[in-house]
């Protein structure tokens, strides 16, 4: 059955007025008791020295100072007393164990791991995070010591990584232009990503502040496949805007040459025009020029 107590604040003495306590108090009353029972009876007055030296030695066991960004849990005999966030000086129970927690923000970078993509396509994917811990309950109780908060995020970060990536293509060659890529998705993948990996580590106290993919390509044995088909998908697309314009142009020609009445042309030598500019506009190397000296 899941455990479903959380955090709550513990109680805390000022250190600087114990100090009063333990170092003026204690030793005062304990020489006064002392010189007191010192003529009616000598060895109650010894006894009441060792009681004061006692009292001030487990006192003193009470004290820590807290800096900013750390806690305190505080346990008593196994049974949680509460988390101490204060910062300062301060005393509790002797007998209180006091567990120390850093709260501060901690930066992980997941190495790339080989994941296969919604097609199937084997990718390589690496992240960054940066998390901390939440709850320090949960992560001194319900998180195994033997673990470790850093071993357990890295483990369960590893795992949100590859459920996200198996749920999208690397980019839009194999899917519909709308469809959200892990190339394309940016802040959308991040924040899926983020999500993923907080459902993940709230059980154990810990929230992540960032999630950001920073490392993306194909697996070695398919990259310079996926290299050829991009550069293909290029070309494609370049030379559709090539065609796009030339036959843009040629229109063009046409219009203006029987507009301004350069030159009649019938059907056979506006087709013979249309291919010698096609060829002109549309061709990768410059082409050599023929010039007509017929009728």
């Amino acid at each position: 059955m899941e455990n479903k107590e959380y955090e709550y604040k513990g109680a805390v003495i000022n250190g600087f007025t114990m100090l009063a306590v333990g170092f003026v108090l204690i030793p005062a009353l304990t020489i006064w008791g002392a010189g007191s029972l010192l003529e009616s009876n000598e060895s109650i007055a010894v006894a009441c020295i060792v009681v004061g030296v006692i009292a001030f030695l487990f006192c003193s066991k009470g004290y820590f100072t807290q800096e900013p960004n750390e806690a305190s849990v505080m346990i008593f005999f196994g049974k949680y007393k509460g988390t101490c966030r204060q910062v300062g000086f301060y005393w509790v129970n002797p007998l209180m164990t006091r567990r120390k927690l850093s709260l501060r923000i901690r930066n992980l970078d997941i190495e790339p791991i080989k994941v296969n993509d919604k097609i199937g396509n084997p990718v390589l994917i690496g992240m960054v995070l940066v998390w901390k811990i939440n709850d320090t309950y949960r992560t001194v109780f319900d998180l195994d010591a033997s673990v470790g908060a850093g071993s357990f995020v890295s483990i369960q970060s590893d795992a949100a990584l590859r459920e996200v990536t198996g749920h999208f293509a690397y980019d839009q060659n194999d899917t519909h232009d709308d469809e959200l890529t892990l190339r394309g998705g940016g802040a959308e993948i991040n924040d899926l990503l983020e999500r993923k990996i907080n459902d993940r580590l709230s059980m154990a106290g810990i929230e992540v502040v960032e999630a950001r993919i920073n490392y993306l390509a194909y697996a070695p044995e398919i990259a310079a496949v996926m290299l050829r088909r991009q550069q293909a998908a290029a070309i494609i697309s370049a030379r559709e805007k090539i065609v796009e314009g030339a036959v843009s142009m040629v229109d063009m020609a046409l219009k203006r040459i029987e507009a301004d009445g350069v030159v009649t042309l019938d059907e056979d030598k506006k087709a013979m025009m249309v291919s010698n500019l096609l060829v002109v506009l549309c061709a990768d190397e410059p082409a050599q020029p023929v010039i007509n000296a017929g009728n």
